[in-house]
């Protein structure tokens, strides 16, 4: 199964959509393992990461010491919209879907889909800690986002473009 997270409930078809990632339209799935970096509000921005085979021990120690099987990283100022956010996971079946990115964990499909089942989702942080994620609250993610980047973890960066800037670090 493949899932796709959303502030919007009802959905009962996935239609293609225009992606400036791909040459045609789209839908966007995500699969079980990384299905953690989406339970969060869409345009929060956030670094994600967690340890691949490629990882080195130091690297595992220094960034996920804290023995969680992943960390998400948000900025502090979104914090209270992460907690009063109700998201919505529609579970979709995988057979149109097509991997395009194995380490972020992202598969598309060219054609409609509609949902094998949906759930409301009303405390994030709960299903975060659920998925043994630990959630990390900074004050900018500039920082982490560089040295993760610059490590030997795997990671997804997603929506830098709502954090805060550089220069606040």
């Amino acid at each position: 199964m493949l899932f796709h997270v959303s502030e919007e409930a009802g959905i009962r078809r996935f239609e293609p959509r225009p992606s400036e990632y791909t040459a045609e339209p789209v839908i966007w799935a995500i699969d079980a393992e990384r299905l953690r970096n989406y339970l969060v509000p869409r345009d929060c921005p956030r670094v994600t990461c967690y340890v691949g085979p490629e990882t080195t021990t130091a690297d595992s120690e220094q960034f996920l010491g804290s023995g969680a099987k992943a960390v998400i990283a948000i900025e502090q100022g979104w914090l209270d919209r992460v907690r009063r956010c109700l998201l919505y996971c529609y579970h979709l079946p995988p057979h149109t879907f097509e991997c395009i990115d194995e380490c972020a964990g992202y598969f598309v499909s060219r054609v409609s889909v509609a949902p094998a089942l949906v759930e409301a989702l009303n405390d994030p942080v709960s299903e975060l800690q659920r998925c043994g994620v630990e959630l990390r609250i900074l004050p900018n993610l500039w920082p982490l986002r560089d040295a993760v980047v610059a490590s030997s973890l795997r990671f997804s960066i997603i929506r830098m473009r709502n954090a805060l800037p550089r220069s606040a670090a």
